[in-house]
């Protein structure tokens, strides 16, 4: 399809692409991946016909269309989100037009009838393109692609110059992804997604029917899209086959190859020269010499990346907090006449790792801010538990830093003394190196602030973690930094991330924010999509008696191994004992039966109350996933306060049936 023949492309005396001859084919799915400034934004611009390359050739079809979203800097006006993303199809809405035009003249008594039959030919040619392009189906496309994208009916109508960047971002994807070009170019486009955005937009590419080439952070995404990665590095591209986790392990294996041979090529030069070193003032060996010489001259050094040093960070030690960190009752916030929350009650305890999820502007920033502090509900209480040292980022963050510090002054006024001589490390794994630690923070683009802002989180002590949005303009690097430090993380994490990756691998537990409320769901991340999937679902009646799931007490034998065996039969008095001694070691055997038999009452009594409210809960989530249960509001209420309270008494339950079994495995048998 396109071919790049011999490219060179330079920025002053620095090299991007050199000599460069790759190429991309119909159909193909291409990660384009490379570090930080080797020129992958540069390489679309040119593929997109955007900028020129210094020599070279960039070789395409003449019907070739290439469609290219960059990373920002895109802003329509004039038009209504709907208008804007059906623009697309402009081919179409000008043959729509001008068949109208021909039927306002076929009905006006006035054009002669000479000219009907010229009207009528030109009215179905332009009728059968109009077919054949799918416009009858036009209307319903344009909407599917901008609900997929998170516009909702009503922004349909909205001008197209009241949204902010990010969405002005979707409606330019939107427009690309309906005009369905031969090669599709995506800067980084899931950066202002969410992840049901993010989510539809991975289904929408894989259907895609012709050729994707993207640059994307977003490793999941990369892994779920892509078929073919393209390794832009060291001014040359290499391909590897298959997605983004297969490329991470050839690439790695490959990077050990060139290594190997770089050291023995190392070795054979440097023994090459001393033998030169050696004879080179003897006669006898003047032509050996001379031929190393020239055996050393056509020696073509092999080039080896320099190897990523990994660090592994460890956030500084902080008492713990008690088990109940914060505890949101009967909890309202609104912006004037907007209600983001109404009625929302939450339970969070030590060790929790909670996504909050739900679209844009569902409220997630809001209940991060309230949960900080930094925000106040209106109605309802915020408790804070014993002992919690909480540490806040917001999307913000990086508008919060000094401008007048240095990169490294900025780090060393947020660490503990015992974190100082990590703080180099820390920046080079932020990608700060050299000289960057001295440049002002006022002087660092937004991404590195970003960076930077995350880099000072790290260092503070704290046993809760808020984060909203943490790995926007981070690079994959910076996020496996990330990514490890939160997994060994040992307090209560809370955050907001539309990197699926990022939440798939710390997720404990999902909130899902919207509608004015925020519903639980235990489990990771896949667990709760899985769930959001099959909500529709059928399920099927339970029995008569209900089998219990297997990952509740429900599902352990009504009885304790202890509780099974046989009751041992008094044991025979010793010869000589008398009467009385032989009642009491009976009575004592009687009451520790009784002693056991009541507690396995209490314990399966137990069991069957926590099977019932799990049925009930069951009940009530298949309720709350139809789509009309928001359309009654008290209902609804009613409905998610019972399921709330429905989930705490189950977890009251697990812990009195826990209690009680830990007891009857520790009591001693009769």
């Amino acid at each position: 399809m396109i071919q790049l023949a011999d490219l060179t492309k330079t920025f002053g005396d620095r090299t991007l692409l050199d000599h460069v001859t790759w190429q991309i084919g119909d159909g193909d799915r291409v990660g384009l991946c490379g570090p930080n400034g080797a020129g992958k934004t540069t390489l679309l611009k040119m593929l997109a016909g955007l900028e020129e390359p210094d020599s070279g050739d960039i070789v395409t079809p003449a019907t070739l269309t290439i469609g290219y979203l960059p990373q920002d800097g895109l802003n329509h006006t004039g038009r209504t989100v709907f208008e804007e993303a059906r623009s697309a199809y402009q081919p179409l809405l000008d043959a729509q037009t001008e068949m109208e035009q021909i039927e306002h003249r076929l009905s006006d008594p006035a054009v002669p009838e000479s000219e009907h039959d010229a009207m009528l030919a030109r009215y179905s040619d332009l009728q059968d393109r109009f077919r054949l392009g799918e416009g009858y189906s036009m209307d319903l496309r344009v909407a599917t692609v901008l609900r997929g994208l998170g516009f909702n009916q009503e922004d349909f109508t909205r001008q197209s110059e009241t949204f902010s960047g990010g969405w002005q971002m979707r409606i330019a994807l939107a427009k690309l992804l309906l005009g369905r070009p031969n090669l599709l170019l995506l800067d980084e486009p899931t950066n202002h997604l969410d992840l049901d955005a993010r989510n539809w937009l991975e289904e929408y590419l894989a259907d895609y029917p012709y050729a994707v080439m993207l640059v994307s952070h977003d490793r999941y995404f990369l892994d779920q899209v892509v078929t073919r990665i393209a390794d832009l590095h060291l001014r040359k591209i290499t391909d590897y086959v298959g997605n983004y986790s297969k490329y991470l392990v050839d690439r790695d294996a490959m990077l050990e190859r060139l290594r190997t041979a770089k050291r023995e090529q190392d070795e054979e030069v440097a023994r090459v020269k001393m033998f030169v070193d050696r004879f080179r003032y003897q006669a006898t060996k003047a032509a050996q010499v001379q031929s190393r010489i020239k055996q050393l001259e056509k020696v073509v050094p092999i080039e080896v990346p320099p190897e990523r040093k990994r660090i592994h960070f460890t956030f500084p030690t902080c008492a713990k907090s008690g088990r109940t960190v914060m505890e949101l009752k009967h909890v309202r916030k609104a912006y004037g006449d907007v209600e983001v929350f109404h009625d929302v009650s939450l339970h969070i305890e030590r060790g929790d790792r909670i996504a909050l999820v739900g679209p844009n502007g569902a409220g997630k920033s809001t209940m991060m801010r309230m949960l900080s502090g930094e925000e106040h509900p209106d109605s309802g209480t915020l408790t804070v538990g014993h002992q919690v040292v909480m540490e806040s980022f917001a999307q913000d963050e990086a508008t919060r830093l000094d401008p007048t510090l240095t990169v490294q002054d900025t780090l060393q006024g947020a660490a503990a003394i015992g974190m100082v001589p990590m703080i180099r490390n820390i920046l080079g794994g932020f990608l700060f190196s050299g000289d960057d630690v001295y440049k002002k923070a006022g002087v660092l683009s937004g991404g590195e602030r970003t960076r930077l802002a995350v880099a000072r989180m790290l260092l503070r002590s704290s046993n809760t973690l808020l984060l909203d949005e943490p790995t926007n303009h981070l690079d994959l690097d910076s996020k496996d930094v990330l990514l490890e430090a939160l997994a060994d993380y040992g307090g209560t994490l809370i955050f907001v991330s539309h990197d699926r990756y990022f939440v798939e691998r710390l997720a404990t537990k999902v909130i899902e924010i919207g509608h004015g409320v925020a519903t639980v769901y235990p489990g990771t991340y896949a667990e709760f999509h899985w769930h959001k999937e099959h909500a529709g679902a059928a399920v099927p009646k339970p029995a008569a008696t209900p089998t219990p799931r297997p990952t509740t007490p429900t599902a352990q034998p009504q009885q304790t191994p202890k509780a099974a065996k046989a009751t041992p039969a008094a044991p025979p008095a010793p010869a000589g004992q008398d009467r009385d001694a032989r009642k009491q070691v009976e009575a004592e055997r009687r009451r520790k039966d009784k002693e056991q038999r009541q507690l396995q009452a209490r314990i399966a009594d137990l069991e069957s109350r926590i099977a019932a409210r799990e049925l009930e809960v069951k009940a009530l989530e298949e309720q709350m996933a139809s789509p009309a249960f928001y359309d009654d509001r008290d209902a609804s209420k009613a409905a998610a306060d019972r399921h709330q309270a429905l989930m705490w008494e189950v977890g009251d339950l697990m812990g009195q049936w826990e209690a009680l079994q830990s007891h009857a495995a520790d009591a001693p048998e009769a």
